[in-house]
């Protein structure tokens, strides 16, 4: 059975391919993603002031590293499918970059199913947003230069590395992922107790109605695929079964649980449509944003929730159980 949260994506995708005048407010969108990200963090810091930091050392750096490889995986695929190096190394780091809101719904999958996973979880999704955004800024700047050297353009407008650093390492969806991190691990399970009420009870709630607007907006850019032709679709659709076979064999070798390496091949899969747009925008202004968007959006955003997670939840099973 569905889960009821994607029903929810589905009833806005429809509004959407009907025309119809259903819209959620901006300012609610915001508060709603904000709200998210802030309960997300809040529960794997409660979780994580129950065990030594130490022991999460080796998960941390292997997501660091996953993060941090698949937009090399990527990039040469875009190429090969005619984008240009910045459109190619922009799409990449989406791709190297997560979906919080994606993690969001693997795991209410994972409760729904009865299927443990590391409780700390969140962890990892904070980890893994930045290092892929760095290797796509690097993959664009690289390409930048071996056009300059060849005789083409140079490396046109962008800002410094410290700019982006701040812009990266402080815009909204990583500030208050590690704040919500931060606060649970500080004060514990029994310190959070009194907000319990409001951002642990209601998640699956708000979880539904942002899914219900994000529906909306994927709705919206099932239009432009056609304008993008080929190379949106075959990355939409193909880069995510197989980097969730990547995330998953990072789990299994680190010896996640079911839940767990179901978790990390879902991050691995998923594609930012948050923190990337904003990081690219900053130091790849050239590249085609929508392009990006209607990829990671529109194209594999509904894609691993409604197909792609429970493929993943069993290939879990199945690795796990072997």
């Amino acid at each position: 059975m569905i889960d009821v949260v994607v029903l929810f994506f589905l009833l806005g995708v429809f509004a959407r391919l009907v025309k119809s005048d259903l819209r959620l407010p901006e300012a609610l969108y915001e508060t709603l993603s904000i709200y998210l990200l802030l309960a997300i963090g809040l529960k794997g810091g409660i979780e994580l002031s129950k065990q030594p930091l130490a022991a999460l050392a080796p998960q941390v750096a292997a997501c660091m590293a996953l993060g941090f490889a698949i937009p090399f995986l990527l990039f040469p695929v875009g190429r090969a499918l005619r984008l240009g190096a910045a459109d190619a190394a922009a799409l990449a780091a989406h791709y190297g970059s997560v979906s919080v809101v994606t993690y969001a719904v693997a795991s209410a999958a994972l409760a729904r199913e009865g299927i443990a996973h590391e409780s700390h979880a969140a962890l990892w999704v904070a980890v893994m947003e930045a290092p892929g955004l760095v290797a796509g800024i690097l993959l664009a700047r690289w390409s930048a230069r071996r056009a300059a050297v060849d005789g083409g353009a140079g490396e046109d407008a962008r800002g410094g590395w410290g700019t982006l650093a701040h812009d990266v390492l402080f815009g909204k969806s990583v500030l208050l992922l590690l704040g919500g991190l931060a606060i649970g691990a500080v004060a514990g399970e029994a310190g959070t107790a009194p907000i319990q009420a409001v951002f642990i009870d209601p998640f699956k709630g708000v979880l539904a109605l942002f899914l219900l607007e994000l529906g909306l907006v994927a709705g919206g850019r099932l239009a432009e695929v056609r304008r993008f032709g080929a190379a949106v679709l075959v990355i939409g659709l193909g880069a995510p079964p197989l980097l969730a076979l990547a995330g998953g064999a990072v789990g299994v070798g680190l010896g996640l649980s079911t839940g767990g390496v179901a978790l990390l091949a879902t991050l691995a899969a998923s594609a930012s449509y948050i923190a990337a747009p904003t990081a690219m925008r900053i130091a790849v202004p050239q590249a085609n944003a929508a392009l990006s968007i209607t990829a990671a959006l529109g194209i594999t955003f509904p894609f691993n929730i409604v197909v792609g997670i429970p493929l993943y939840i069993a290939l879990a099973q199945r690795w796990t159980a072997a």
